[in-house]
């Protein structure tokens, strides 16, 4: 049911100073979780309040909400935050990240909805290309961003994680 057809159609919105970031990192632990249970570190599966700030501070994070409860998360990074290897150092490449969908929630199109945000605004601020970067043994993930026209781009070693990443991008405009 990833294609929409739940009939949840959340709000989505851009952080404002008035939300709470407690209650998003807890919801990025939640969602996260899964992950890190097969052994995969994921900064957001441990992330403390600070790092989500920090995180947040480097683009536009929008967040999902279904009767007034968050359910959602991601954040669009622009080119110029966006580096670490020679695809991301692109100056024509953006990227999402810090992306989860509250695991009650998974698998009901949230997570579409929110790609699909994030690629309109995108769209709206010239965007050549949009990446993301996924733990090579999530071959789920892999997945759910290759049905969406992402493609394998090239592999990384961040310190801050134990496996080796998947930069994935699709073209915008």
């Amino acid at each position: 049911m990833e294609n929409g057809t739940s009939g949840i159609v959340p709000e989505i919105r851009l952080l404002t100073g008035n939300d709470d970031i407690s209650a998003l990192t807890d919801m990025l632990h939640r969602a996260y979780r899964p992950l890190a249970e097969q052994g995969m570190r994921f900064i957001a599966s441990h992330q403390d309040e600070q790092t989500t700030r920090r995180r947040i501070a480097h683009g536009e994070c929008y967040l999902a909400f279904h009767q007034g409860a968050l359910i959602g998360t991601i954040t669009l990074s622009d080119a110029s935050k966006t580096n670490g290897s020679p695809w991301l150092d692109r100056p024509d490449v953006a990227c999402f990240k810090q992306f989860a969908v509250e695991p009650s929630f998974q698998r009901l199109g949230i997570g579409s909805r929110l790609i699909a945000h994030v690629e309109r605004r995108a769209a709206e601020k010239r965007v050549v290309e949009l990446a993301l970067d996924t733990a090579e043994p999530a071959t789920h993930l892999i997945q759910f961003y290759s049905v969406r026209g992402y493609r394998f781009i090239e592999y990384v070693r961040w310190a801050s994680v134990n496996y080796r990443s998947v930069v994935m991008s699709k073209r915008i405009s």
